[in-house]
């Protein structure tokens, strides 16, 4: 065979490739397209009355119909950005609450659920066609709908979520209705603009996957995961649809062989079970590769086996047999009836190694406890016959929404949206492990995995942590670092004369119910204090900076700060500069930048140019202690600039900011050479000169490493500083899939010769590509 010839067979080979690849890609599309999204309006809702009447035969579809009707004309001549009719859009949602086998109040809010925001229709119209249940789901969700979400603004996003979580305190069906309406848009998520996919997704991925999670609805949180991946790593995404397809027929191989055996043994034991297999969902085998730090041919658990029964003891007696077939991995079996999770959520979960030595696991439960795993919450609205024909949640599932209730205590608790934000987002993360304990009364209590004695007393109450002087477990006296164990029994012992908590216990707790209460206590007491405190240290940073406070504090600059950092008063950012919370910097620089905004035209800064421009001759030389001499202006601060950092050495120039004195800059400033031509008028010539102070200055640098990836990089160039006695700062590396790394490097330094020795000092390191210095 020709050189020509092998050339031509491996681009054959290479497009085949590309070509199954581009296949697999396709088929993952129309996986997680829904059925339903280019069926015309009669045909889904010919789909949408079956399935309603599939789980309840009964029902009376007269109100459904009319809702139909109502919407069809509300939104006719109105299209979506597939160009599809947009009655197709609430007729799908109204599909997926039917799936969840929803009472039709709920469906028929679903039918009207965008009306009132993008019709004609109003509250009233349809509090008097369908009754005031549905006018208040319709209402929740309207409101729900009118929340803008921005991941820049903490206090907005923020905001956002306190209503949605009042909305879903008065009515758990809003929420269910607004994961239905978010589930098909991710769906149809193709024809928004790019920059719109990512924020959709990440909002979805962040905070509606795992509300879907908490509600226990796992049959709604998975698909938005995987759809959430699809946008937010679109490469990652279809690799692995690309993988799994490629190895699809050797996995269902596998899969079936332990099915029929596991059914066989079932059938031997007299167990009546149901025993299916399932390969996992793309966005559970990326936290797997995530987690434990390997590509997907090194997971080997990708698939699970389930087996349902009719009861309890069945599940227990079905493990048994289970465990009498395949040796059990030691520390892998999970007992969820039990000690089921907080989402309501009950299996048994064990993991085995099967044939070949290939490890797999199995999840047994009952087909109740099978239904509430798939619809969660939602599996208590199914409609159900009474005198007013709704659907109460009963006592225990009220329990089982105790987070819900933690997290409204929690809006009523705090001032600061920044950090509710940062509870919130931790209180959803339902990738920790739990620990499952109990009170001296029995009750169970559930605690992420690591708690300690004083995450316990603060689950109990906020009074029985304050007053705790210590701890017993399973009756013996324990540290309060003690790590909770399953089945511990822990018993708080409290006293009247105990002062409170310890700042150190919130290096100990790991829940974020305890974290709140504890720093909730800290600034109740100690706010008058932090308050007198902060205003101090913002008037004190004022002073060293040449400015006067009370020239700051009018009412229009305050609300600036109130919004950038989401506090309701000016107390509470004063408490917070005062316990550490906020940097009275960043305060001060905002109050100064809404100040500019309504002095633009400022005396100071007219005077400041007009000296700057005056003749070589009428110019006078003033020294700082920087080390910066400035042409032309005399006492005015000086300050460096962050985005190039100059040192001693470089070119540089001053900028006149409003207000804030003059900021100095490399000539080569990315932000100087991009100046607008108004902007350069305010340039002004600067040069170095030996500072009065005898000690060597130091100045911020920043530079770049680019290399090949490889062990022990990192701990190469660090070596280098720490022989020049040079302190890093901060150090970050970003890794591509070539496996090119990108070390970004921050560090103090007293000159230009010196950095360019350092510089030519870590091209020499193995596998160092090049170095450059930040411009900006």
């Amino acid at each position: 065979m020709t050189e020509i010839t092998k050339s031509t067979e491996a681009k054959k080979d290479e497009m085949q490739v590309e070509k199954e690849k581009l296949e697999s890609v396709k088929r993952a599309d129309a996986a997680v397209k829904t059925m339903h999204d280019f069926t015309s309006p009669e045909v889904l809702y010919k789909e949408l009355i079956n399935s309603v009447l599939k789980y309840h035969p009964s029902t009376d579809i007269s109100m459904i119909e009319k809702a139909y009707k109502v919407a069809s004309e509300a939104h006719e001549g109105q299209k979506r950005k597939s160009g599809e009719p947009y009655i197709i859009h609430p007729l799908c949602v109204a599909i997926i609450l039917a799936d969840l086998e929803l009472d039709k109040e709920t469906i028929v809010a679903g039918l009207l659920h965008d009306a009132v925001e993008d019709t004609w229709m109003t509250y009233e119209e349809v509090e008097k066609e369908f009754g005031s249940e549905v006018a208040l789901l319709v209402d929740g969700v309207t409101k729900l709908g009118q929340l803008s979400y921005s991941a820049d603004k903490v206090e907005v996003q923020a905001e956002n979520l306190r209503k949605m979580f009042l909305a879903m305190a008065k009515d758990i069906r809003v929420i269910l209705i607004k994961l239905a309406d978010r589930l098909h848009n991710m769906r149809t998520l193709q024809y928004m603009r790019p920059e719109k996919q990512q924020e959709k997704a990440r909002e979805t991925m962040d905070i509606y996957a795992p509300i879907a999670m908490r509600l226990g609805i796992s049959k709604i949180k998975v698909e938005l995961d995987d759809l959430s991946l699809k946008y937010l790593k679109p490469d990652v995404y279809y690799d692995l649809v690309h993988k799994v397809a490629l190895r699809k027929s050797e996995r269902e191989q596998f899969v079936g062989a332990i099915v029929k055996e596991v059914k066989k043994h079932m059938d031997d034991a007299n167990i009546k079970a149901q025993v299916d297999g399932r390969v996992k969902h793309f966005f559970s085998i990326y936290k797997k590769m995530v987690n434990q730090d390997k590509t997907i041919d090194q997971i080997y658990d990708l698939f699970a086996v389930r087996i349902l029964v009719d009861t309890v003891k069945d599940c227990y007696a079905a493990l048994g047999v289970i465990h009498e077939m395949y040796k059990p991995i030691p520390g892998r079996f999970k007992d969820y009836i039990a000690m089921p999770k907080p989402n309501m959520y009950q299996s048994l979960h064990t993991t085995l190694i099967g044939p070949n030595g290939q490890p797999f696991e199995i999840q047994i439960r009952t087909y109740e406890m099978h239904r509430t795993a798939e619809y969660g919450i939602a599996a208590h609205w199914k409609y159900k016959e009474s005198s007013d024909g709704k659907a109460p949640v009963g006592k225990s599932e009220e329990e089982k929404l105790n987070w819900l209730r933690q997290i409204l205590e929690w809006q009523r608790d705090m001032s600061d949206n920044k950090e509710f934000m940062s509870l919130l987002k931790n209180d959803l993360d339902l990738f920790a492990d739990s620990v499952y304990c109990f009170t001296p009364q029995g009750d169970v209590k559930t605690l992420p995995s690591g708690s300690t004695p004083v995450d316990f007393a603060y689950s109990v109450h906020s009074a029985v942590g304050n007053k705790m002087v210590g701890a017993r477990v399973n009756g013996k006296l324990v540290p309060i670092e003690y790590e909770i164990k399953n089945g511990d029994r822990i018993e708080i012992i409290t006293s009247q004369n105990s002062q409170g908590p310890s700042r150190d216990w919130l290096k100990l707790v790991k829940s974020t119910q305890a974290k709140n209460k504890i720093n909730q206590w800290f600034k109740k007491e100690l706010k008058e204090d932090n308050i007198l405190k902060g205003k101090e240290m913002l008037a004190q940073y004022a002073r060293a900076k040449g400015f006067k406070i009370t020239n700051y504090t009018k009412t229009q600059y305050l609300e600036a700060v109130l919004r950038k950092y989401g506090f309701r008063d000016w107390d509470s950012v004063l408490a917070a500069i005062g316990h550490g919370g906020l940097k009275e910097g960043q305060v001060f620089n905002k109050l100064v930048e809404a100040y500019d905004k309504e002095n633009k035209k400022n005396l100071t800064d007219e005077q400041v140019l007009e000296a700057a421009s005056e003749t070589q001759e009428k110019l006078h030389i003033a020294k700082s202690k920087s080390g910066i001499v400035v042409k032309g202006i005399h006492d005015v601060a000086v300050r460096f600039s962050k985005c190039c950092n100059p040192i001693p050495g470089d070119e540089i120039v001053g900028f006149v900011t409003r207000g804030r004195g003059i900021t100095i800059h490399r000539t080569d400033c990315v932000n100087v050479l991009n100046m607008s031509e108004t902007d350069r008028t305010r340039l002004i010539e600067a040069e170095w000169q030996q500072p009065d102070t005898k000690e060597k200055e130091k100045y911020m640098a920043e530079i770049q490493v680019y290399a090949n990836n490889r062990t022990g990089l990192l701990v190469d160039l660090s070596k280098i500083f720490t022989e020049r006695k040079i302190d890093l700062r901060s150090i970050n590396s970003r890794t591509s899939k070539q496996e090119k790394a990108t070390i970004s490097m921050s560090f103090e330094i007293g000159s230009k010769e010196e950095l360019r020795s350092l510089i030519e000092k870590i091209r020499q390191v193995e596998s160092v590509i090049d170095v450059e210095r930040t411009t900006g």
